[in-house]
């Protein structure tokens, strides 16, 4: 095939699609991302390639999305609307997908590819991959040749299925789970799921066909269990399934214990008690590839997470407005704000003198406990102190921190290296102030953000959380105090300007003074 004609992708921000643009362009294809926030994929490497063409299309939005199919020879459908609809996404699925029929048809696209969900048809399917097959036959009435590929869980560093599996093993050495651990699924790793997406589209006859793909491995959940615990080197789980623990338990007790929703945790929970095992070797015998077994599979997603190299996660998916911070994500943050009434580089230069001799601007003393108390368990303390009193530079230690991000005059991160049940970053950035905020003085005023990441271990570290949780008013509030009378001190050394003496030091949400964090976006490198 030539690789002239553009491929459409919807979905692009989302697990999936987000991996597909990149291989795409990788086999010589031009590519049309179609999606409804193109900011989304500014930090994408590939988002700058010439090949690729990013438009904003909501597929909510008949015209748009007919715009964005013009001109467009194969067209990948990879949108599920179960994370940010709620309970409605069953209807809103069927909308979304008819208006991307008729805007395939419009513009005269003659290939379609959706992914879809395995099950046995019929009365007993979770509303879940009912919700999946009504999309399906929707696709199918377009102009356009259908090729679907139904899939279980796919096993990769960052899916939904994947992160629950590993937060539960990883956290609960013994489980009490509905009897579904017991329901036969056959996984297939997330590469080789992308390897058939794509080598579709040069295999005519994979057209009009409905496709079931999976790996070389059956096995039931609890096995699954087990995979991710040998693994991860913990002890063989022990699994107590008991008849009575409904799917919206079950929810609850996900939501609780993994980063995925309750929302999006139950059609999933309802899912599992479908067996998803493919009925045919189609794809195979098509599209022939090394698939990877269940242990290799975990393997690769698990050595992607240890190397903070999680290329798409499923929670980035969904619109901006629905995007509930972590969504659910691995871990929490707490964020705090104040304006202050000095330019960027004294801002910068007052927030690196933290630590060492010069202390953490407000109760020094609850620092200092927290640094004997490291000590006795083994961590480094506050001993190690700083190299230098008003510099700091990549890699350096800070008491019983490491600095792991430095971008002058804007952004210093700091990695805990204290004994804690988990891991644990101290940010901040030094902002831009809205324009009515400048307009209230003569002075430049900037914007510091103060951040505190965690990602708990094992349920010690969610305890950890809500434990020092209460102590963040008191610290933070005292250390951006401090911050912001140096910087204006160092600027105005007779007294700060009137106005600044009331400006409030706030969480950046005060109603609920904390918010889950999306997955690779406060411990993850920032490369």
């Amino acid at each position: 095939m030539a690789t002239d004609p553009i491929i459409l992708v919807t979905g692009a921000t989302g697990y999936i699609g987000g991996r597909l643009v990149p291989r795409l362009l990788e086999a010589g294809y031009r590519v049309r991302c179609a999606v409804r926030s193109p900011r989304k994929l500014e930090s994408r490497g590939w988002a700058s390639d010439p090949r690729v063409e990013i438009v904003r299309a909501d597929l909510d939005d008949a015209a748009a999305i007919a715009d964005a199919a013009e001109g467009v020879f194969a067209a990948y459908y990879l949108v599920h609307s179960m994370q940010a609809a709620g309970r409605d996404y069953r209807e809103v699925d069927r909308r979304l997908a008819r208006n991307f029929v008729d805007a395939c048809n419009a513009g005269g696209v003659e290939r379609v590819f959706y992914l879809g969900g395995l099950g046995e048809t019929g009365d007993d399917l979770s509303e879940h991959l009912s919700s999946r097959r009504e999309v399906e036959d929707v696709l199918r009435t377009g102009e356009a040749q259908l090729t679907v590929f139904r899939a279980a869980m796919i096993v990769g560093s960052g899916s939904a299925s994947f992160e629950i599996l590993r937060y539960l093993v990883e956290r609960l050495p013994l489980m009490i789970t509905p009897k579904w651990v017991t329901t036969r699924c056959q996984p297939i790793a997330v590469r080789n799921v992308l390897r058939y997406l794509i080598d579709a589209l040069a295999v005519p006859g994979s057209a009009g066909k409905t496709l079931d793909i999976g790996g070389p491995d059956i096995v039931n959940y609890k096995d699954l269990m087990n995979a991710m615990a040998l693994a991860r080197g913990l002890p063989r789980r022990r699994v107590l399934a008991v008849p009575i623990l409904t799917p919206r338990l079950s929810s609850l007790w996900i939501h609780l214990v993994t980063p995925i929703s309750h929302r999006m945790a139950r059609p999933l929970a309802e899912g599992l008690r479908n067996e998803v095992v493919c009925r045919s070797t189609e794809a195979m015998e098509l599209m022939p590839q090394e698939l990877l077994t269940v242990k290799e599979s975990i393997e690769a997603a698990l050595a992607r997470i240890d190397e903070q190299d999680v290329e798409t996660s499923w929670s980035a998916a969904g619109p901006i407005p629905g995007d509930p911070g972590w969504a659910g994500g691995e871990g929490f943050r707490d964020t705090w704000t104040c304006l202050v009434a000095a330019p960027p580089d004294a801002a910068y230069r007052a927030i690196c003198r933290v630590g060492g001799g010069h202390g953490y601007y407000a109760l020094d003393w609850l620092w200092r406990v927290r640094g004997w108390m490291d000590r006795l368990i083994g961590g480094p303390g506050l001993r190690r102190g700083r190299r230098d009193p008003e510099n700091v530079a990549y890699g350096e230690a800070l008491d019983f921190w490491r600095v792991t991000g430095i971008e002058a005059p804007e952004h210093l991160a700091l990695r805990a290296e204290m004994k804690v049940p988990g891991e644990a970053l101290l940010e901040f950035h030094v902002e831009e102030p809205d324009p009515e905020e400048q307009a209230k003085s003569r002075e430049q005023v900037v914007r510091v953000v103060q951040t505190a990441s965690f990602i708990p271990r094992g349920l010690f570290g969610l305890l950890y959380w809500y434990a020092v949780l209460p102590l963040h008013g008191f610290v933070f509030r005292g250390m951006l105090r401090g911050i912001r009378r140096t910087a204006e001190r160092e600027v105005h050394p007779g007294g700060r300007p009137r106005l600044w003496r009331d400006s409030k030091i706030q969480s950046v949400e005060p109603e609920r003074r904390w918010r889950r964090m999306t997955p690779g976006t406060a411990l993850a490198d920032p490369s």
